[in-house]
């Protein structure tokens, strides 16, 4: 069986099958500016305005707090339950007009977002923090000019002041618009080198470029834009737009992708795609349609607020006519009905879940793990499926060295020690896998004479005295040199590569290389397997490999030889015809719209800055535990937030009550500086119950 029959509509012969691999000197990422073009604007302008928000609550709430120490300060309800007098003249109207700037600069955000809610018939937490200020300012300033009995201007102030700190976590810990169109758009080089009609090589910006140009791509450079390679040969990184482990061989009339790495050659490439039509731009039309329609899973706490806005209103009202039917005065009836509605805001309510989102941001933060979309990390809680793409996730995206055959009379030690030292003037994957083998197992690497790289066959080089190579399989059948079909075909059909070492012309052993699958991620299968969660590979690597991996790992399904634009296909596909909530891990450009698809995208930090801005969830480390990590985070995180909703709900439904007067027939009504102690007793519980929040 001949290993490189495996090439599919899609694969390139990869280098690492052919081993041809000369020095990659120029193997560098050469870091470019992005060219965004003007379709990125928009992007970048919705998440500045975000952080403008998160900026503006911030200034809204400290310049709010500030004023709100006077006002407490001159408060006679604050006096009297301090038991101290520091009444003055003109006292009110210093309160009034202190609070006046407070309900009208600070309140603002809630005015503002409450006529929004009503404009969509949705009252939430806007309207009901809207009406309690409302109520308290104008029945305050009413009291302040003589016309109503006790102001409220001290529980207008620190609500306001609390609902802007409540926001301002809130925002600050989810992270808004995502620079992923940004990102995506750096991947590009900002300039490509052009051959013109004459031979002369002139750098120009790459919005120049036109169809049919010819470019220059140099060893290690970036490749500019899609196009045709019309002359050289050179090996080619696309691992971080396609998935593929191996760098992939190219040659004249083979395609070329722009944003990826060019290897050791150069490469000249007639251009056949630019702007919208790129391969890259596709990637990035794919990434913001799938944000676009995610949807926006709506706040538990604006649910909760929503019932309490019209709990509140029906109580207040009740109030005021009930007081009245008894005979009472308007006034006395409306300080009643406005004791109702102020009690009835949700002070604990609004901080219930930013508290929570907090502290479950910072435990997350502490193990690794990074929450940028709030609302698809609370639903992690539901996942029944997580998609793991292969290369870089479930394994190092690095070859190692996994089976070594010998002939006699040498040992696997000296097969190993002897390609090593060939091996160790090369930079090619395979190089560097053979190498590290060797310095593991703390062999002694021959100092190596004469060496040279045998273009397409591999590399060889004369270590005391004797001529080595290490060749590929092609190699091997040109020269019709007999080797052990048993243990190479086995490989190969497991999607390894496999290399012969030579002595002066004679097979001596075949060493057999893969991409090495991480330690944790067997653990975290069996792990996901317990809790009934469905894992599944999705990998643009070959069928061989992927079955391997799969195999070993005891993965649930596996999608092998998937095209980058099929990677979110396949995640609706789980969706739709499976019917699963699905999780995406992965770290390439080609994971970037799969990622932004599934329910819950997860990137690996050591990925690329597309996955990263893409992906609700980043984990630091590259440890496929830590997807099992943000599920039981998700969970707890879920829980503290109910049991705090209930607490803080909870308040209101027993206060409502009695601050209607439900036991004036036993001679208990609740003042307003009563309600305020409840009131502050309850976000206290509130906040020490988000503390205590930790992963199981």
């Amino acid at each position: 069986m001949d290993e490189h029959n495996h090439d599919h509509s899609h694969h390139h012969k990869t280098s690492a099958d052919d081993h041809q691999h000369g020095e990659h000197s120029g193997h560098g990422h050469h870091s470019h500016n992005g060219n965004e073009g003007d379709h990125h604007g928009g992007h970048m302008g919705h998440h500045d305005h975000h952080a403008h928000m998160v900026d503006d609550f911030k200034k809204r709430f400290y310049i709010s707090l500030i004023l709100t120490i006077p006002i407490l300060i001159l408060s006679p309800m604050i006096q009297m339950f301090l038991g101290v007098n520091w009444r003055f003249a003109g006292d009110m109207y210093i309160l009034f007009a202190l609070s006046s700037v407070v309900f009208f600069y600070g309140g603002w955000p809630f005015l503002a977002g409450a006529k929004d809610e009503l404009k969509d018939k949705n009252p939430g937490m806007m309207t009901l923090i809207s009406l309690a200020i409302i109520v308290a300012y104008v029945y305050s300033s009413a009291a302040a000019f003589g016309l109503a009995e006790d102001d409220f201007f001290w529980e207008l102030a620190t609500l306001i002041d609390i609902m802007l700190l409540g926001h301002w976590i809130e925002m600050r810990s989810v992270m808004g618009a995502s620079k992923a169109l940004e990102e995506l758009a750096k991947l590009m080089p900002s300039e490509a080198s052009v051959i013109d009609e004459d031979g002369n090589v002139k750098v120009v910006d790459i919005t120049e470029l036109r169809h049919g140009d010819h470019v220059l791509v140099r060893p290690g450079e970036k490749i500019p834009v899609d196009g045709e390679i019309i002359e050289g040969k050179s090996t080619v990184d696309e691992s971080m737009l396609t998935g593929e482990s191996v760098p992939v061989e190219k040659e004249t009339g083979e395609e070329a992708i722009g944003g990826s790495v060019n290897g050791e050659g150069s490469l000249i490439i007639s251009i056949k795609k630019t702007g919208e039509e790129t391969y890259l731009s596709q990637v990035i039309k794919l990434v913001r349609e799938a944000q676009e329609s995610k949807s926006k899973a709506q706040d538990l706490a604006n649910r909760a607020a929503k019932w309490l806005f019209y709990g509140a209103l029906v109580a207040g009202l009740l109030t005021f006519v009930f007081w009245l039917s008894l005979g009472y005065t308007v006034s006395y009836a409306i300080t009643r009905m406005v004791t109702v509605l102020i009690i009835a805001c949700p002070h604990a309510l609004g901080l219930a879940a930013p508290l929570v989102v907090a502290v479950s941001t910072s435990i997350a933060a502490k193990n690794g793990l990074l929450i940028r979309n709030r609302a698809s990390f609370e639903n992690a809680r539901f996942i029944e499926a997580i998609v793991f793409d292969k290369t870089g996730t479930l394994t190092k995206g690095e070859f190692g060295v996994t089976n070594i055959a010998i002939s006699s009379p040498y040992t696997e030690k000296e097969v190993l020690s002897l390609a090593a030292a060939v091996e160790a003037h090369s930079e090619h994957p395979i190089a560097r896998g053979i190498l590290k083998s060797a310095k593991e197992k703390q062999l002694s690497i021959p100092p190596v004479s004469n060496f040279q790289s045998l273009t397409g066959k591999g590399l060889q080089g004369v270590v005391d005295g004797k001529e080595i190579m290490v060749v590929s399989p092609g190699y091997v059948r040109s020269e019709k040199l007999s080797f052990d079909e048993g243990p190479f075909n086995e490989w190969s059909a497991e999607g390894k590569t496999v290399v012969f070492t030579l002595v002066n012309g004679k097979i001596t052993g075949m060493i057999a290389l893969a991409d090495i699958i991480r330690d944790t991620a067997q653990e975290a299968i069996d792990r996901l397997k317990e809790l009934n969660i469905k894992s599944i590979m999705l990998t643009g690597d070959n069928a061989k490999v992927a079955q391997y991996v799969g195999g070993k790992l005891g993965m649930d399904e596996i999608f092998a030889e998937v095209l980058p634009h099929e990677k979110s296909d396949k995640i609706v596909h789980i969706q739709t015809k499976e019917g699963l909530r699905t999780a995406m891990t992965g770290d390439g450009v080609n994971d970037a719209p799969a990622l932004a698809k599934a329910d819950l995208g997860i990137a690996i930090g050591t990925g690329t800055d597309v996955a990263i801005e893409t992906a609700d969830v980043v984990l630091v480390k590259s440890n496929p535990m830590d997807v099992l990590n943000i599920i039981k985070l998700s969970k707890a995180t879920y829980n503290k937030m109910l049991q705090n909703l209930w607490w803080a709900a909870g308040y209101n439904i027993l206060a409502i009550p009695l601050a209607a007067g439900i036991l004036y027939p036993i001679g208990i009504v609740l003042s307003p500086a009563v309600g305020a102690i409840l009131m502050s007793l309850s976000t206290v519980i509130v906040a020490i119950n988000a503390k205590l929040l930790k992963i199981d």
